[in-house]
């Protein structure tokens, strides 16, 4: 039998105020007490049909380990968590709940839906500061060798599952930290550093091998991986970091930059440091960002953390249709960031040095439905207006990397160019190689990476079983 329900909104997150925060890099949400926690784990009805596991890409326990927060068994609930999730403290901190766990929960259907992704970075919080760890028996080796390409989380979600049971895994990585977009994408004031190299650390505890630098294509081919490095199965998780510039002009200006160059420079290597670090970045007064996902939310609130005077966040379609998390939207806002709807760029201007002086864009309406779902954006004819600006920061999508593509010519793509793989398996058309993540979907979460490395490990243990003559 169901609980009675009690608390009908969520346990707010503590956070840092707006006004202390917007200028430093500290993170935002400061996490709940146990207090909160178990306040919050005590709204879970304990529905009997448990809807939460089915949309948790890996399929964590929700209910029990909630169940085990509410009694203040948080070693127990740790316990749980780390059974399905090697990464919990990112999942909690930057997977889009709303969107799946807490879009299938019971209790969300008339009130707020328990908060299960904070919840979750609680107890990966908790367990962290005291040291605690899942002790389980080494596996028996089996022998075999798997590769991995990318150390992002589809990349480190297949090589944890299948060192555990047991195989010989090594990552290779292009840039000279592991982590891939949880390194060089995510802002420190939303996901700090020292988590993800935290987090990475359990993972080399399992035994898995991590070499930077490698870039694969360059440094061996998915052929050498095989021929040379004798791996029986090699995963690719390489994401989708090619940006996007739109066809417009001035895109070549001083002072246009991609977003992954953007964040890349401050993230990974810490830009925002300098001149205490070797890697300068450009500080626009008055920065446009264009986009509305939390790729442009990320940009434009390091702009203001840079020391922007003005930080503009430009979309051509409306608040409603913008694919950013509601918090962060909400966050950006309570900082000062300035959203400008229903506009998009048509020009960017420069000076006399080919530097960015300004911005010529153009107001839009919203038209019928597009094949997203959303309402297509279209040019309203003489609106255009200019904006000021010395800073332009595109956030428009991502795609993927040609690299791989043209050095391992029998690897089937598909018409957008990514990898052309089984959805349930990860199976690519060529023998041995699987994928997953954003480099066979497109941009998506991390969550769903994760979800896609899971399934792909348990096809590669069954092919490394019993290798089939051919792929897909």
């Amino acid at each position: 039998m169901a609980k009675k329900i009690g608390q009908k909104t969520k346990t707010p997150m503590p956070c840092l105020e707006a006004a202390e925060r917007r200028r430093m890099f500290s993170e935002v949400a400061t996490g709940y007490t146990e207090d909160d926690a178990v306040r919050e784990a005590d709204r879970c009805i304990e529905c009997k049909n448990r809807p939460c596991i089915a949309g948790c890409p890996v399929e964590i326990d929700i209910p029990t380990f909630i169940t085990q927060i509410a009694r203040r068994d948080f070693e127990g609930a740790f316990h749980t968590l780390f059974d399905k999730n090697v990464l919990p403290a990112i999942c909690g901190r930057v997977c889009p709940q709303e969107d799946q766990c807490e879009r299938k929960c019971t209790l969300g259907v008339k009130f707020d839906p328990v908060a299960i992704g904070r919840l979750e970075r609680f107890i990966a919080d908790y367990a962290a500061a005291r040291n605690w760890k899942v002790e389980t028996p080494a596996p028996a080796p089996t022998g075999h060798k798997v590769a991995v390409v990318g150390s992002g989380p589809a990349g480190l979600t297949v090589a944890a599952d299948l060192a555990r049971l047991g195989h010989d895994v090594t990552i290779f990585e292009a840039l000279h930290k592991p982590g891939g977009v949880l390194m060089y994408g995510i802002p420190e004031f939303r996901l700090p550093k020292s988590i993800v190299e935290r987090e990475i650390a359990a993972l080399q505890n399992l035994g898995v091998e991590i070499r930077p630098n490698h870039v694969i294509g360059r440094t061996f081919t998915i052929d050498e991986l095989f021929s040379e490095l004798g791996f029986e199965a090699v995963f690719v998780g390489t994401g989708a970091g090619l940006p996007y510039f739109p066809d417009i002009p001035g895109v070549n200006l001083i002072g246009v930059y991609s977003a992954n160059e953007y964040l890349t420079r401050s993230n990974l290597m810490k830009a925002y440091k300098f001149p205490e670090t070797d890697t300068p970045i450009v500080r626009g007064r008055r920065v446009a960002v264009i986009g509305g996902g939390n790729t442009a939310m990320d940009s434009v609130r390091t702009a203001l953390r840079l020391g922007a005077e003005h930080a503009y966040l430009v979309y051509r379609r409306s608040r409603n249709e913008m694919p950013a998390r509601a918090e962060e939207i909400e966050h950006a806002e309570e900082e000062g960031i300035e959203i400008e709807l229903l506009a998009a760029p048509v020009a960017i201007l420069g000076d006399d040095r080919k530097r960015v002086r300004a911005m010529r864009c153009i107001r839009m309406a919203l038209g019928e439905p597009d094949a997203s779902g959303r309402r297509r954006p279209v040019e309203i004819p003489g609106s255009e207006f200019e904006r000021e600006v010395d800073l332009v920061v595109f956030a428009v999508g991502q795609g993927a990397n040609p690299l791989i593509r043209q050095t391992t010519p029998d690897l089937k793509m598909n018409k957008r160019g990514y990898i052309d793989a089984d959805e349930g398996t990860g199976a690519t058309y060529k023998h041995g190689v699987f994928a997953g993540g954003d480099i066979v979907t497109g941009g998506a979460t991390v969550i769903s990476a994760m979800g896609a490395g899971r399934r792909a490990a348990r096809a590669i243990d069954a092919f490394l079983q019993n290798p089939l003559p051919d792929g897909m």
